[in-house]
């Protein structure tokens, strides 16, 4: 099929194709604020076998930003064409999807989950959402646990000496564009926190790879759907997708969705949670010990994420605060895990 990039593509005849069923007439609404990328919710009739809504996945309108996404891009269809059927994490069902051989041109068409709702990253979550969370977590952990053949997927690798020197290169930098844009949002224990990342955010990123598993990225509430009733969160958006240690994904679900008194409180039966989750899934060389440390040590993938999404993405008011408050949430579990007494070389 004909790869198309704009909604107006998006027409019944193409529909009808890529859905495997007659779509008569199709009414296309925008979803989200398409910072990344684009998405529209459509209406469908025709077939009665059609869903009646369908959520389509395009990439950002301007050019130059899609030539620079379409790694992200490539990732993300990657995941739903190659990975998702060999996980057990709950995500929207794919339909249908396309992307050129070359370029940043792609669509997917999704499963609508409505009426499940985003959760807010400024809010928080309820200690039993990020239960929920966690143990879907463990959906995409469990299943292809240090499984070596995921080495082969394309575009997935893990971190090497070129990667995290790179890295820790352009993240000092960053930290001070962040503390500036943010200036007024953060407090100075919060500031020293940050600024204390660069020093050791090489060796970290460079460590524990002996357990190693599919790591989500940017596992956190604007990226999850709750159901209006009870459990069953969904997560959204696999443009970070990669290899690393899986509690990165677990560490930043916990500090980031939770006030650091309420984490205090939980964070030992959550991970405990996800780490049941795990066993379930037949990860069984893997002990809740080795489990806690590894949250503690995998406290720092929420300021790595958060100073480079904030320092170098499109700015608003809404994404400061978010930022800010991802940022205050992590630092606090930092301080009060001790994860900088983990970093030292005798023990990384």
């Amino acid at each position: 099929m004909s790869v198309v990039s704009s909604v107006e593509e998006l027409t019944p005849a193409w529909l009808s194709a890529a859905l495997g069923r007659q779509v008569d007439e199709v009414t296309a609404s925008p979803v989200g604020t398409g910072q990344i990328g684009t998405c529209f919710r459509l209406a469908l009739t025709g077939d009665p076998a059609l869903p009646a809504t369908v959520l389509a996945k395009l990439p950002a309108a301007d050019p130059a930003a899609r030539a620079l996404l379409a790694n992200p891009y490539r990732t993300e269809v990657r995941f739903y064409r190659e990975v998702l059927p060999t996980v057990a994490v709950r995500t929207p069902r794919l339909h249908h999807a396309e992307i050129a051989d070359e370029g940043g041109d792609f669509v997917l068409l999704l499963e609508d989950l409505a009426p499940a709702t985003q959760g807010d990253q400024v809010a928080g979550c309820t200690v039993a959402q990020a239960e929920d969370a966690v143990v879907n977590l463990a959906g995409l952990h469990g299943p292809r646990w240090c499984d070596p053949t995921l080495l082969d997927v394309e575009g997935l690798a893990l971190n090497g000496p070129d990667d995290a020197a790179l890295m820790a290169e352009l993240f000092g930098p960053a930290v001070e564009m962040f503390v500036a844009n943010l200036a007024g949002l953060l407090g100075e224990a919060d500031v020293a926190t940050v600024r204390a990342v660069p020093a050791v955010v090489e060796a970290w990123a460079l460590a524990r790879t002996e357990r190693f598993g599919l790591v989500h990225g940017d596992y956190r509430l604007d990226n999850l759907l709750f159901p209006p009733e009870g459990r069953g969160v969904s997560a959204v958006d696999w443009q970070t997708l990669s290899l690393g240690l899986p509690a990165r994904d677990l560490a930043y679900a916990i500090a980031t969705s939770l006030d650091p008194a309420e984490r205090r409180t939980a964070e030992r039966d959550l991970v405990a949670a996800y780490h049941r989750a795990l066993r379930a899934h037949g990860v069984a060389s893997y002990s809740l010990e080795q489990c806690w440390d590894d949250y503690r040590f995998a406290q720092l993938q929420v300021p790595l994420v958060a100073v480079f999404g904030q320092a170098y993405g499109a700015r608003t008011e809404r994404g400061d605060r978010m930022f800010a408050a991802m940022t205050a949430r992590s630092c606090a579990a930092i301080r009060d895990l001790a994860t900088f007494d983990l970093l030292d070389a005798r023990s990384l």
